[in-house]
């Protein structure tokens, strides 16, 4: 066969497989679904837009433009509305997310006993936001959330302190590490069939996510091992609990407090005494995702409260009057406990306003819809397409959160029970139903804790030099978590403002 025949032929393999995948695209029962031209054909426009680090607000858009169901790629499909939700997220939702091993540490009432570790890492930022405010320089306060964040995840996970907030550098680059991988985790989501081979070409890449990846469980391999080592110290000079394996290891703060076991000493003792249900590779990933994702929803989280209360001063004075109240009352210690700032109505409001303005992830929520299809808006869903809902579309909903761009806390307090209903129906910082972020216990114990000491002492102020336009305003990039970029603040003590 000549070379033009064998041209030809490949030209015309090449047409033939063209026209078979337009024709599949144009025949398909859900053709009929609304969205931009090009996601009818290929991924390669959602990774695009995805990759121009804002589609938290796009997606607002296109839901705007194309209503509550729009076509993102060919089977791949951006929902909005509570029918959407609970189908997708309800309790009993058959749609696949793989559970994880060990949630009984998340839970609300474990958590809690990890107050004095918070506590510890509070009183070290106070100190240093102190000594800013002294200097009058300005900092980017979205980094030393992280920093808190940091140190709170490695005393809840290890036992103990990882450094961040001692001079705020970036401890052997874990943040840098952290922040390279959502980028990766994204492009690996949207063409999963290619994961293998991505993460391998990524690998050799030594700023790639799938290097901080690799990084990072070699940073938790390492603290895993040193925590084994301390373990089977203090084992060999401690008295046991009669029950032997089974007895709590207290560990002394530097406070002088007490606190109950890390997460890694109860896992490794899980693993004693069953090797074959927890092995090593569980230690890691636990380590790795609390470092991973743990740290980043709280950062996240922490920035979006002051950012917004920075944004409307009338806030910061209800709230302030209200820690008064409660302290004169006797219902506010200086170091808020968990349990009081549950006691706070307004405070309560102000951190799910905050959430609902800024969530910490910006990209749906993709789940697989199961054998046998969905029904959703009158639309069948066949197994295998890929729905998904973003919290920032469901968060800026016009019909059910009158003046979404606004900051009003007021307006989870002020509601008839119905709409308050309709509300918290679509409120989903943290997923919702049984898909919900096994973290979001970490994070709202820090948020809790911190944020009312940091309203009660501090007075924060936008740097001009937080946004390239002058203005006060902070800009943010959306590759999973929407991170504030450059979130520079001053810092003063309350009151004491020129």
């Amino acid at each position: 066969m000549s070379g033009g025949l064998v041209l030809y032929a490949l030209s015309a393999a090449f047409a033939a497989w063209i026209l078979f995948f337009v024709y599949r695209q144009l025949a398909s029962p859900l053709r009929h679904i609304p969205g931009p031209f090009w996601t009818r054909f290929t991924r390669a426009w959602y990774l695009y837009r995805l990759s121009q680090g804002h589609f938290e607000k796009e997606n607002i858009d296109l839901h705007n433009e194309f209503g509550s169901i729009v076509r993102i790629a060919p089977g791949w499909y951006s929902c909005s509305g509570t029918e959407a939700i609970k189908k997708i997220y309800g309790l009993g939702s058959k749609f696949t997310k793989s559970d994880w091993l060990f949630a009984g540490l998340y839970s609300l009432t474990s958590l809690m006993s990890y107050e004095p570790f918070v506590n510890r890492c509070i009183d070290l930022f106070v100190d240093r936001l102190s000594e800013f405010s002294q200097t009058n320089e300005e900092i980017d306060l979205g980094h030393w959330m992280q920093c808190y964040a940091f140190d709170v995840i490695g005393c809840i996970t290890f036992g103990e302190r990882l450094g961040f907030l001692d001079s705020g550098e970036d401890i052997e680059g874990v943040i840098r590490a952290v922040d390279s991988i959502p980028g990766f985790a994204s492009l690996s989501g949207i063409y999963s069939e290619w994961h293998s081979l991505l993460y391998k070409i990524n690998s050799y890449l030594t700023t790639s996510g799938a290097s901080g990846r690799n990084f990072l469980a070699s940073f938790a391999r390492e603290k895993i091992t040193n925590h084994k080592q301390q373990q089977q110290k203090d084992l060999a000079e401690k008295t046991q609990e009669p029950d032997g394996i089974g007895s709590t290891i207290v560990n002394q703060g530097e406070d002088g407090t007490t606190s109950r076991e890390p997460f890694m000493t109860k896992m490794i003792r899980a693993q004693l005494q069953n090797p074959e249900k927890v092995s090593d590779y569980h230690l890691i990933m636990l380590a790795r995702s609390n470092m991973g994702a743990g740290f980043d929803t709280t950062a996240i989280s922490l920035s979006s409260i002051i950012y917004h209360l920075i944004k409307t001063p009338r806030v910061v004075q209800k709230l302030r009057a209200e820690f008064d109240a409660a302290r004169k009352a006797g219902r506010l210690s200086d170091r808020v406990t968990f349990h009081e700032s549950q006691d706070l109505p307004y405070f309560q409001a102000v951190m799910k306003e905050a959430l609902r303005m800024h969530s910490a992830t910006g990209l749906p929520l993709w789940r697989v819809v199961p054998e046998g299809g969905v029904e959703l808006n009158g639309v069948h869903f066949p197994e295998g397409t890929i729905l998904g809902i973003n919290s920032w579309v469901s968060h800026y909903n016009k019909d059910v959160f009158t003046n979404p761009t606004e900051f009003c806390p007021e307006r989870w307090i002020e509601q008839d029970e119905a709409k308050l209903k309709t509300m918290n129906d679509m409120y989903m910082p943290f997923g919702l139903g049984s898909r919900t972020c096994i973290g979001r216990h970490i994070s709202i114990l820090e948020m809790s804790k911190l944020i009312p000491v940091l309203v009660d002492r501090f007075d924060f102020v936008m740097a001009s030099s937080a946004s390239p336009s002058g203005e006060s305003k902070w800009e943010t990039e959306n590759f999973w978590f929407v991170k504030p970029r450059n979130f520079r603040v001053r810092v003063y003590q309350k009151g004491l403002r020129d």
